[in-house]
């Protein structure tokens, strides 16, 4: 059985969980020091997001503390390049956390005119990123929170030096003959580690007040942080039961992130409601439409306008539609007058092959034919 149970919500100033001491090294100091410091990067250039695209070498493969492999990485900034020199064994997790992100993406808008398609393995979605929309949005968020799923169960499974099992503390709801101390998902490490890791790009920009880079800035911050919250507030606590004969005389409990997939189906909601905003000459975000209401930290915002993603258009990055598959019975997304764009399309057939009449063998195999279908699929013109 499992029992509901929610963290309380990470405060807005770093180092306040609940009272706990942290147990990772500050990085506050040198992280503000560059905030002033660095120049823009080119909105198209690699990202941490290519760490996904080229993995990095275990920790075991490399002596820690070695600056090669963190000035070889692709896509860091200066700021993440000095975490990296800190944190080398988090690099790994910090691709596979990129990598959760870019497949969930993908998968939630696999029906969609863009569907979240890598380009290439430095800048990974291409130069579509440089458009402030929400679906540049659900990417920032959706990323920021596979890092904090990877590094989160990476302490758990005691791959990190920094970090161990979560310390959080027994919920005061936990019946009281429930045992609290399993190894549980560091949610609360995780979600530490990916704000000042995926937050320090942005944070090492310095752009004119009021302009409409700072407002791409505060966007991606917000962004990052609504991916951060989904995973922290969706952790709940898992309990396994103890007893003679299958009974459930005692329960050992403790804290579990969830799927990773109602992460994505969150987020995805989120995306649908996005609040378009506006930067101010004072430098804050405010919504272009005040009848709406003000977006919480939870919240996707965005401050330009989608493209169609109908054209193969090389200055926006959008690929076009044409050559995707789509549904000729749906009127939704995936449907072919929506994801053609209205040019119509092309009718074909294609074989498939299924393993079908599957039997289950004494001891212990299934054997199964191969069933072939010819099926009708479209394409878009």
């Amino acid at each position: 059985g499992v029992l509901f149970w929610k963290l309380p919500v990470p405060g807005v100033s770093p180092g306040h969980w609940g009272g706990q001491r942290s147990t990772m090294p500050s990085v506050l100091l040198f992280t503000a020091a560059l905030l002033s410091s660095w120049a823009q990067l080119p909105a198209e250039a690699s990202s941490w997001w290519s760490l996904a695209m080229n993995p990095v070498q275990r920790p075991e493969m490399f002596i820690i503390g070695a600056q090669p492999v963190c000035s070889q990485l692709p896509g860091l900034s200066p700021g993440q390049r000095k975490l990296c020199q800190l944190y080398q064994e988090h690099m790994a997790y910090i691709g596979e956390g990129a990598k959760t992100g870019i497949k969930e993406c993908q998968y939630q808008f696999r029906q969609r005119r863009w569907n979240c398609s890598t380009v290439d393995n430095t800048s990974v979605f291409g130069r579509v990123m440089q458009i402030g929309s929400r679906e540049t949005a659900f990417t920032y968020a959706v990323s920021a929170a596979g890092v904090v799923n990877a590094i989160s169960r990476a302490c758990r499974e005691g791959e990190l030096s920094t970090c161990g099992c979560s310390r959080t503390a027994r919920p005061k709801d936990l019946p009281r003959d429930w045992l609290w101390g399993g190894c549980g998902d560091n949610v609360e490490y995780g979600y530490r580690f990916a704000k000042e890791f995926v937050d320090a790009r942005e944070r090492e920009k310095n752009f004119a007040k009021g302009s409409e880079e700072q407002g791409r800035v505060l966007m991606n911050l917000q962004n990052n942080e609504a991916g951060r919250r989904a995973v922290y507030k969706m952790a709940d606590v898992a309990c396994k039961c103890h007893g003679v004969s299958g009974s459930c005389s005692l329960k050992t409990c403790w804290l579990q992130l969830a799927e990773f997939r109602k992460v994505g189906d969150q987020l995805k909601e989120k995306y649908d409601s996005a609040a378009a905003m506006r930067i101010t000459r004072k430098g804050r975000l405010e919504l272009v439409n005040s009848r709406f209401n003000q977006p919480t930290p939870e919240d996707l915002v965005y401050v330009d306008p989608s493209p169609d993603y109908c054209l193969r258009n090389d200055t926006t990055g959008s690929l076009g539609t044409q050559g995707r598959l789509c549904n000729k019975t749906s009127e939704g997304m995936d449907g072919c007058e929506l994801m053609c764009c209205g040019r119509g399309y092309d009718q074909f057939k294609s074989v498939q092959v299924e393993r079908c009449h599957c039997k289950f063998h004494w001891c212990c195999f299934v054997k199964c034919r191969k069933c072939t279908e010819i099926v009708d699929q479209y394409v878009c013109k």
